[in-house]
């Protein structure tokens, strides 16, 4: 896909979550999606591999998570992948500081080159699990917000996001289309952790029929000391 008709179809479709994009952001997003092409034939990044898929299903779905930030603050995107949400994100709001957090280095290595191409600062790729992560004081409760795109199911997830926001901060958590389940089982962790769903944002992504959720966590209070618990706790044992 050539940038002409790269370019195109990311207005096209930003137009529908009410985002602008410059020439330079387009660029940015354009080289993006190639070093993901790229790398992912070494190694597994992603299974979208199609230029018009990644458009929709991580550039644009990434995205739809800004008009829930605020200017300038400090975001850990936890189990980030090949970067989602969180370089799409600061490839449109420079003002945000974006900590990138995944478990596997050879990502790490693919972020920071991403990272260095595009020019993106005050954003850092750290090679850590988030159960461990969390239990450093320097970064524990230290983020205005939380964000993660379908690395487990919610109550899992709350026990990773939660410990590393701040009181009166907000756990953004990206879903896909069947969430009633896991909100109902879910209820008693969030509490628990010291959030409290305050918002469920359900739609569909531009001219598709791929439906998603935004399910939004306020921090009320401190979460105990002793959550997240050891690495492979939460996700074998949930806190239901």
């Amino acid at each position: 896909m050539d940038i002409k008709e790269f370019s195109n179809l990311m207005i096209e479709y930003g137009k529908e979550i009410n985002i602008v994009f410059t020439e330079e952001q387009l660029q940015k997003f354009y080289e993006y999606m190639n070093l993901l092409i790229e790398w992912n034939e070494k190694i597994n990044l992603t299974a979208i591999v199609e230029p018009k898929e990644i458009i929709l299903k991580h550039f644009i779905d990434s995205l739809t998570i800004i008009k829930y930030i605020d200017q300038n603050k400090k975001v850990i995107d936890i189990g980030t992948g090949a970067g989602f949400p969180g370089i799409p994100i600061k490839i449109v709001r420079d003002d945000l500081k974006i900590t990138l957090l995944d478990s596997l280095n050879k990502r790490i290595n693919f972020l920071n080159e991403v990272i260095v191409k595009l020019g993106l600062e005050n954003i850092n790729a750290v090679h850590a699990r988030i159960e461990e992560y969390a239990k450093n004081k320097q970064y524990r409760e230290n983020y205005d917000l939380a964000t993660s795109r379908a690395v487990a199911n919610l109550t899992t997830l709350s026990e990773y996001m939660l410990p590393m926001v701040k009181i009166k901060g907000m756990a953004i958590c990206m879903k896909g289309s069947e969430i009633n389940e896991e909100i109902s089982k879910s209820k008693n962790s969030i509490k628990l952790l010291g959030g409290e769903i305050s918002k469920i944002e359900e739609f569909t992504l531009p001219k598709s029929d791929y439906k998603r959720n935004l399910i939004l966590i306020e921090k009320a209070i401190q979460t105990p000391s002793k959550y997240p618990r050891k690495p492979g706790i939460p996700s074998k044992e949930p806190l239901y």
